[in-house]
């Protein structure tokens, strides 16, 4: 059983995983699609004002914070070796900075960083706009599924 800092850590765990699973959620449900029927000027302009807005330290604590946070359970762990929980704790931590952090920058921060650089109104912002919404959408599916499985399996631990 765990007791201490280390009780607190997965708990603080949990939530972290738990708010981006929810911001990730909320994005996969209704951002996404709303955006994706706006005229593609449109939904390129706000999906780029949704990605400056994501760079401010809130959200880049919560994000960020979870990802160091999962890596010092994770290290915690192989450091404790806990008895009866150390499969669900390394799931969790995995989970999150592979299927979360490390499918953001691989998959879906290349795809900002591409639609930043175009003009909302342009032909090509138009022309990229449908493969964006896709593609970043899909892989934003993976990162949700992620950080919920996450936030379940540091859950299970704590159980």
């Amino acid at each position: 059983m765990m007791d201490g800092p280390y009780f607190v850590l997965v708990v603080i765990g949990v939530v972290g995983t738990g708010l981006v699973a929810g911001v990730f959620c909320a994005f996969s449900t209704f951002v996404m699609p709303a955006l994706a029927a706006l005229p593609p000027a449109q939904g390129v302009a706000a999906m780029r004002a949704v990605n400056r807005a994501a760079l401010m330290p809130a959200f880049m604590l919560l994000f960020l914070g979870s990802a160091v946070l999962c890596a010092v359970i994770a290290v915690v762990t192989f450091v404790l070796w806990p008895d009866g929980v150390t499969v669900e704790l390394l799931l969790g931590s995995g989970l999150y900075l592979f299927g979360s952090f490390g499918v953001t920058m691989v998959a879906n921060v290349p795809r900002n960083e591409a639609l930043a650089k175009l003009e909302p109104g342009t032909r090509e912002a138009g022309a990229y706009w449908p493969a964006y919404v896709r593609e970043w959408s899909g892989w934003n599916h993976v990162r949700t599924v992620a950080s919920a499985a996450a936030m379940v399996s540091y859950a299970l631990a704590l159980s």
